[in-house]
């Protein structure tokens, strides 16, 4: 095969979730409607937490930010794929395409390191309650966020232009509703092995690092609640800290079915069926497990909405 040099031309095709076009219309609905909520429960969120005073704390400053995360992290995927069922085409750009792997990277992330950031908020106020306003101060807070920012936009510039070193040739088909970095790596024609070095590190320094922190984390809370004499006491210590806990297992238990399902399966199309749902349901559900847990949420939903007190 001969190398595709022309990059101003070069299509990849999306083969979506389904193959049969009379799942289209059904799919087009359920992806637009699990995106609306997405948006609306997430925006709806950080407003709650910008309008109410009582808000303004480090637990739901990094909420905030994760919300808004999560909005462009859907926002990356699917338009692009109603975009493509309601056109009936599935090719992308290069240049589109290298741009979704760029922001999708980024946001991805970003909403990792956000986790184990709000495990360490956590960490602190069920270990540490007297420090905690003192540790957990607003500069800390800031520089958190901003040290994620650089490192995730770093690590998405790195993996993009590893992207771009690379030649193509006509097997461009991805089995899969979006341009997932690893499914684009395997369709090159040139040598891949230093892409797969990248790729391999920021998986161990990305993933395994952050996820060895927030396991860190929940091993100290758990002892801190352990030692709490009342069972109220340790009820509302634990209150704290569940919604963050359901929502990291549910991150992380979707990324990691994904990635285990593809590597003992060869059924793409499952593997990207089951990506939906750390790339679209998580993000869905992440308001809905903090405001259903939280008294706090709720209130400042109900002034928001103007149906409080």
């Amino acid at each position: 095969m001969e190398r595709e040099n022309d990059t101003q031309h070069l299509e990849f095709l999306l083969l979506g979730l389904a193959e049969d076009p009379e799942l289209h219309p059904f799919l087009f609905g359920l992806l637009l409607s699990m995106y609306l909520v997405t948006v609306l429960g997430n925006l709806l969120t950080i407003l709650a937490t910008i309008s109410d005073s009582h808000l303004h704390t480090p637990m739901y400053f990094f909420l905030s930010n994760l919300c808004f995360v999560d909005i462009c992290f859907t926002s990356i995927t699917i338009p692009k794929m109603l975009l493509n069922i309601q056109a009936q085409s599935k090719a992308i750009p290069y240049a589109g395409c290298i741009s979704q792997i760029h922001f999708f990277v980024l946001f991805t992330g970003l909403d990792d390191l956000l986790l184990t950031i709000m495990a360490y908020d956590r960490f602190v106020a069920i270990c540490h309650p007297l420090y905690y306003m003192v540790i957990m101060n607003h500069r800390l807070c800031g520089l958190l966020i901003l040290v994620s920012w650089i490192v995730s936009v770093l690590h998405a510039l790195l993996q993009s232009l590893m992207i771009l070193r690379l030649s193509f040739c006509t097997d461009l088909e991805i089995p899969h509703f979006f341009c997932e970095l690893n499914q684009v790596v395997q369709r090159a024609c040139s040598d891949t092995f230093l892409n797969e070095v990248v790729l391999y590190f920021a998986v161990v320094f990305l993933g395994g690092v952050p996820l060895t922190g927030i396991l860190y984390s929940y091993c100290k809370i758990v002892s801190s609640i352990r030692a709490i004499s009342s069972a109220q006491g340790k009820y509302k210590a634990f209150s704290t800290c569940a919604s963050h806990l359901s929502v990291v297992s549910l991150f992380y238990g979707t990324c990691l079915g994904v990635y285990l399902s593809s590597a003992v399966t060869q059924n793409s199309h499952s593997t990207a069926t089951a990506s939906v749902m750390y790339s679209v349901v998580t993000s869905m559900l992440n308001p809905f497990i903090y405001s259903l847990r939280n008294k706090d949420i709720k209130c400042a939903l109900r002034t928001l909405c103007g149906t409080g007190e």
